[in-house]
Formats: structure tokens, C-alpha cells, sequence
């Protein structure tokens, strides 16, 4: 199992073809080489890749992929619209004793209660942060209390929505938000935000995955034919990340209007413009690492030494 040093040095790799270019991974000499046209563009050595996301079309040979598994690298395939298609995944599926604890466990409710609780938090430390006339103490009092009485999923659910509602309309008003719509591609701020959201979940997933949870099996996000509920679950409390940091290209101007084209009903990202949303949101993953990396690590420890706390991941103000 990998420990935090050896994390540390880890670097996550995307790649981005090309239309009209024959783009390529192949593995040598414990190096993973990028080729475009059957020309070396650029190497890495395998010790140092946690997971590669490749958008568009590539090839890759059968012997990269067992070097990737080798190795514990994750392989995500996207689509144009950084969809998730295809994961190859590495990971210890085989940690029946971890799998069975999170089968049984019978303390669902609490556990959800626990996960919206750190969400919430975080976005009033957000709000709070952005404006300093915000009572923080007594908004985490009274959120605390209603979590508390809240009798079952249905009304706990209800709690984040409202939160979350009232949290993207204060928090993105000076982006002209609208309202939150995933996957719709209703306007640039839900393009930008899917986008990031897509990189925190593979990434949240990878984590899970390298300590062998089934992250099908949730607890706040249940059951849903082909949805990977736990990760669902343990991404909520870093969504903040991806919040903090669309406002912050917003206000640095990075976020340009002129890259989206509004076809068909939706706003939709060109091709080269793609890598460089990307890069803003990876940056941002890539600068809180260390800490789901921690989180996940005290989320195993968690089921496995039963008396140990649920985790909790607070932003940095």
C-alpha cells in the first residue's frame, strides 16, 4: 500500500490529442513515452504517475497497460466533453476483509450526516472568506442543529440542496450565476464546474480504489445502477476546491467567454481551448493532494480500526 512520501511524488499526466495526429503512450525503460506522428514528445518515469487522463483518441499498446498495473496507474479515458468512458484502474480489489466491513457497516445515516456537515462547512468558510460581515459561528451552529434533527435521507438531502443553492447564488454573483444544472452545458459556469467536478471524482476514485473500497457502495449517495456512490460520497467534502478556484480564474481573468461556442442550446468548449481549463482545475486538485490523500487514508483506517474518527477536510482560509 502507498504511503504519504511515496504520494508525494506522484504527478498526475493529461494528455490531450489532436485531430490529424497520430498520438501514442508507450512504455520503455520504465518510462512512460508520449509520441505524436512517431515522435517522442515527452517522457515520464513510471515511479513518478499516480493516474493519466487522456482525452480524444489514442493508441496505446497491451503491454503499457500491464506496465500501468504494474506500476498502480490509473488510466481514465475521456471523451471531447471530458465524459468518462473507459478507467482501467489499479487497485487492491482483492481487500475482502476492508470490502466486507464496508458491507456491513450499519451506520449509514451517520455517515451521511457527517459528510454533508464537512460540505456545508466548507462553503461557509467560502462565503465567509468572501464576505467578512458573515456570522461563520452562528451559521455552523444553526446548520449543525438542523443536521442533527434531520430524521432521514430524504430530509438530509433536502439540507444540502437548500446550502448548496444558497451557496452558488452568494458565492458566484458576480459571475452572473444563474442556477446549477450538471451536465446540461446550461452556461460557461456549469461547463467550467463540470469539468472540474469530472477531474476531483476520477481523482477521489483513484485514492478509494488504492485501498481497495468497492466505490459502488455508498452511503449518503445509495445504490444507482453503474454510479460509483462512495466516491460520489467522499468527493463532497473537496467540491469546494472547484468552487474556490472558478472564482478565482474569474476574478485573475482567466475564464474567457470568446473560448465557448453556444451551439444547439448549449455552451460548448472548443478543442484548443480545452487544455487550458483543464491545467487551471488540475492545479488546484494538484495543490490538495497531500490532504485527500490523507483523508482517504483516515477513511480506510476508519472501517479497519473501528474506534479511530471519520475524517474531516476543512479549505484553508
Amino acid at each position: 500500500m502507498m504511503s504519504l512520501p511515496d504520494f508525494q511524488e506522484k504527478q498526475i499526466l493529461f494528455i490531450e490529442a489532436r485531430y490529424g495526429v497520430e498520438n501514442a503512450l508507450q512504455f520503455q525503460n520504465d518510462n512512460i513515452l508520449y509520441k505524436k506522428d512517431g515522435k517522442n514528445i515527452n517522457r515520464l518515469s513510471c515511479f513518478k504517475v499516480f493516474a493519466i487522463f487522456i482525452i480524444g483518441n489514442f493508441t496505446m499498446t497491451s503491454f503499457l497497460v500491464k506496465k500501468c498495473k504494474q506500476y498502480g496507474i490509473s488510466l481514465f479515458l475521456l471523451s471531447d466533453n471530458f465524459q468518462t468512458y473507459a478507467e482501467i484502474n489499479s487497485g487492491l480489489e482483492s481487500n475482502f476483509i476492508l470490502r466486507d466491513k464496508q458491507y456491513k457497516f450499519e451506520k449509514e445515516f451517520e455517515i451521511a450526516k457527517l459528510l454533508v456537515k464537512n460540505k456545508i462547512t466548507n462553503q461557509l468558510c467560502l462565503l465567509k472568506e468572501k464576505n467578512k460581515t458573515i456570522d461563520y459561528e452562528k451559521e455552523i451552529f444553526k446548520m449543525e442543529e438542523k443536521i442533527q434533527k434531520a430524521k432521514d435521507e430524504k430530509e438530509l438531502l433536502g439540507i444540502e440542496g437548500n446550502y448548496s443553492k444558497d451557496f452558488f447564488g452568494e458565492y458566484f454573483k458576480m459571475m452572473h450565476w444563474i442556477r446549477r444544472m450538471p451536465m446540461t452545458k446550461f452556461d460557461t459556469n456549469n461547463v467550467l464546474l463540470d469539468i472540474g467536478y469530472t477531474f476531483l471524482f476520477n481523482f477521489i476514485d483513484s485514492l478509494l480504489r488504492l485501498y481497495g473500497f468497492d466505490t459502488y457502495k455508498g452511503f449518503y449517495h445509495k445504490l444507482f445502477f453503474q454510479r460509483k456512490s462512495l466516491s460520489c460520497d467522499v468527493m463532497e467534502p473537496f467540491r469546494c476546491l472547484i468552487d474556490k478556484q472558478l472564482l478565482k480564474s474569474h476574478n485573475l481573468g482567466q475564464i474567457c467567454t470568446r473560448d465557448f461556442r453556444y451551439e444547439k442550446e448549449k455552451y460548448i468548449l472548443d478543442f484548443e481551448k480545452q487544455q487550458k481549463y483543464v491545467r487551471i482545475f488540475l492545479e488546484a486538485i494538484m495543490a490538495e493532494k497531500e490532504a485527500m490523500f490523507n483523508y482517504v487514508r483516515d477513511f480506510y483506517r476508519f472501517f479497519v480500526i473501528e474506534e479511530k474518527d471519520f475524517p474531516i477536510f476543512l479549505i484553508k482560509k
